[in-house]
């Protein structure tokens, strides 16, 4: 497995592959298993002829001024154990100077999907996000890159972002990995006190409890929304809701008559923690 820490020796590893099928695993690093099961998908796509590309990167364009940026979990040698025993070919673990020059004046702007949801709170924290999934993008010339739909509005803007400037590269959305609980693995999860890990798991819990209502006939938005914020406030009393919201999939609007997937999207703070969560009703 290869370990390159700057765009030259990328480059020159991108000449040397050339033709070879490369899937690509964007992360932020503190991998758990979430991210292991999209190197294990990237693995099976592509076969053993192809290249897997993963990518730890704490890109500072998507932290805000009172965000966690400077205490963000990084651990790159146990990080790299777990993407070479997925099946990782290469790991690219840039320095922010090397990919953002101290006078850069470009930068990409999302301005519809971004709004809603995690980007209600969390202004131009999606601009970083295309920003560096594009600069991404350009420097490992992917054929296939490989997202996890626990963070379903990113995945949504990124396939907007595919779409709209023509990125050669096919999507996968892979589903979210869970604890035994059914907490989703996130690497802010070494945030929570015992007591708050002990609450977490009734975001998933109340998420299934309205595709259950969904299931015996339930449609009335607001009514999905009050069951979970009803379960959220008797079982989790530690956490304090962001949102709860159910929308459609691709464009992240209010459902309607039209909506051919529905996802009901959740985040909740405990303490230092923002966890997110969603469900999809089809």
């Amino acid at each position: 497995m290869n370990v390159i820490n700057n765009i030259r020796q990328l480059r020159s590893w991108g000449t040397i592959n050339k033709g070879t099928r490369c899937a690509f695993v964007p992360t932020m690093g503190a991998l758990h298993e979430g991210h292991a099961a999209l190197i294990r998908a990237a693995r099976e796509t592509v076969g053993q002829s192809g290249n897997v590309v993963v990518s730890i990167f704490v890109n500072p364009l998507q932290f805000g001024p009172e965000e966690d940026f400077a205490k963000y979990p990084r651990s790159l040698i146990e990080d790299l154990g777990l993407c070479r025993d997925n099946g990782a070919d290469m790991i690219f673990a840039p320095k922010a100077d090397d990919l953002y020059p101290a006078d850069r004046s470009i930068q990409l702007f999302e301005t519809s999907l971004s709004k809603v949801l995690c980007g209600a709170s969390r202004p131009g924290h999606f601009d970083g996000v295309c920003t560096i999934v594009a600069k991404l993008f350009n420097l490992i010339q992917p054929d296939d890159a490989f997202f996890g739909k626990k963070d379903y509005q990113q995945l949504a803007i990124i396939r907007r972002l595919v779409r709209d400037l023509d990125f050669n590269v096919v999507l996968h959305g892979i589903d979210t990995m869970r604890e035994e609980d059914g907490l989703a693995m996130s690497s802010r999860n070494r945030y929570l006190s015992p007591e708050e890990r002990a609450q977490a798991p009734a975001l998933r819990k109340a998420l299934v409890a309205a595709r259950d209502a969904w299931k015996t006939g339930e449609r009335d938005p607001a009514a999905l929304q009050k069951l979970i914020t009803t379960h959220l406030q008797q079982h989790a009393p530690l956490g304090r809701i962001d949102y709860v919201s159910a929308v459609d999939a691709a464009t992240l609007q209010p459902v309607s008559a039209t909506s051919e997937l529905v996802v009901i999207a959740l985040a909740v703070h405990f303490g230092a923690a923002r966890l997110i969560d969603n469900i999809e009703l089809k």
